[in-house]
């Protein structure tokens, strides 16, 4: 699920996300919630490949906390790598996604 997040476009994270979630992006996009979300998403969207390391997954109830470290990869610009955090969160037997935070490595 996290990794289509990343390759399979904006449509598809909406579908797996909260309507009230927030996500954190490095600078100059910062932090933002609403529809600012999917102007973001349909403008740095499209990841060929992504390789995630590190994996962990933190679990209380019905709250998960993916934590990982990402090589995303598109057509004509550099290898984009981060560290990462999703929360999702159980809302009747549907996974979405709450929050997610990349910090870019540089």
């Amino acid at each position: 699920m996290e990794e289509h997040f990343w390759t399979s476009g904006a449509e598809n994270a909406r579908a797996t996300t909260a309507t009230y979630a927030v996500m954190i992006f490095p600078y100059p996009s910062g932090i933002l919630k609403g529809d600012q979300i999917w102007t973001h998403l349909r403008q740095n969207t499209g990841w060929r490949s992504v390789v995630m390391a590190d994996r962990r997954v933190t679990r209380c109830r019905d709250i998960v906390i993916l934590t990982y470290r990402v090589s995303a990869e598109k057509p004509d610009i550099p290898i984009y790598k981060a560290l990462c955090s999703s929360t999702y969160l159980n809302d009747d037997e549907s996974w979405l996604r709450i929050s997610h935070q990349q910090t870019a490595v540089t």
